[in-house]
């Protein structure tokens, strides 16, 4: 991965000011149930610790959005029409990924490169939130994809820093509603642009039209082992099984993930329910999941993710999420507690008008085998 500055948080919320950046591995998808369905799957990924907590924003809850100043209170403020659940980020009120209980589910996905906000001024900060708001504002006031598409060209991002991150959080967004539709959200050279996704698939920069542009390069791909190559009358068969999708791209480079992860989804069984194919989509995020050793830091950055900082450390999945949409359970795993574990938004406190987080330090459970 090129290594450059960060001065934009790393897939979905972070900024990091100090040291070289990271490797913006990302990855969502979606996956369709045969009882009308759907679940949706990503990963997140760092270099630095994010103190992720389950958060729940209740309906009610009065949110106050930053202006271009990237103070709290000057933008854009909204009461939430919906309750949504997700994940933060080091203790922010914002979702930097969720589910609400339409549905709707999203996540932002850092996009350094290429996003670039509105143009604000003093006289419009009222109708402006900051960019890592953006999904918090969508999941607390939208119900499908549709909605989305004609609220967002009613307020302004602002290109507002956020103080303690060092600049501007430059992400795009992923949205996937209740009957299955998807839509790419980004902001590029200070306009709106969204982009119905046929894929269902999302990760981090170039802008999705590039992404979608070289999807067609792996048509002949599919799960089927090839038949022998016949050459002057002699066989060439494999060397080994495990044929199918050879010469699908294997690294982390966010084009290769999103044509694996494109490839992985379009193949997937469909024949399961939606509540079963939450398993399915966990395996699925096996192949995104990013070890300590994999992407190394430069010696001398604060950017540690779980290693040593002494030594640069290692970027590393900071957690994997899983959205049950159909029936609005929300799956989560950490990078320190493999367990699976789960908000139910028909169990939930829904109504009071409070942002409630929970800690997700909760020990690993180990299951003794009676022998």
């Amino acid at each position: 991965m090129r290594r450059r500055r960060l001065s934009a948080w790393c897939c979905a919320l972070l900024v990091a000011a100090f040291g070289p950046g990271s490797v913006q591995a990302c990855t969502s998808f979606l996956l369709k149930g045969n009882d009308g369905g759907s679940v949706y799957g990503r990963t997140m990924e760092f270099g630095l610790p994010l103190q992720s907590a389950a958060t729940l924003i209740q309906r009610g809850a009065k949110l106050q959005g930053a202006g271009p100043d990237g103070k709290p209170g000057s933008g854009l403020g909204w009461q939430a029409q919906y309750a949504a659940v997700g994940m933060n980020a080091l203790g922010q009120p914002v979702l930097v990924d969720g589910l609400n209980e339409k549905g709707l589910a999203g996540g932002l996905l850092n996009a350094p490169n290429s996003a670039v906000y509105q143009k604000v001024g003093a006289a419009q900060s009222r109708r402006s939130i900051a960019s890592y708001q953006l999904l918090t504002y969508v999941l607390t006031t939208c119900a499908t994809v549709e909605e989305v598409k004609t609220t967002l060209p009613k307020i302004l991002v602002n290109q507002s820093a956020l103080g303690s991150y060092g600049g501007v959080v430059r992400i795009h967004m992923t949205v996937h509603d209740r009957s299955g539709k998807s839509l790419a959200v980004e902001y590029l050279n200070g306009q709106l642009v969204m982009r119905d996704n046929p894929t269902g698939v999302f990760t981090n920069d170039p802008p999705f039209e590039q992404h979608l542009a070289t999807l067609g390069n792996y048509a002949n791909l599919t799960p089927n082992e090839a038949p022998p190559l016949k050459m002057g009358g002699v066989s060439f068969g494999p060397v080994s099984s495990g044929g199918g999708m050879a010469g699908v791209p294997g690294d982390m480079l966010s084009t290769s993930r999103f044509v694996r992860a494109a490839l992985l989804s379009r193949y997937a069984p469909t024949n399961v329910t939606t509540a079963e194919q939450v398993a399915q989509a966990f395996h699925m995020l096996n192949n995104f999941d990013l070890p300590p050793g994999m992407i190394a830091l430069a010696p001398g950055s604060s950017y540690g993710g779980g290693a040593s900082k002494s030594g640069g450390g290692f970027e590393i999945t900071e957690w994997m999420v899983v959205a049950d949409q159909k029936n609005l359970v929300y799956y989560l795993r950490t990078f320190a507690n493999p367990d699976i574990r789960s908000l139910d938004l028909r169990s939930l406190p829904l109504t009071g008008g409070q942002v409630r987080t929970l800690p997700l330090d909760q020990p690993v459970r180990i299951t003794p085998l009676p022998l």
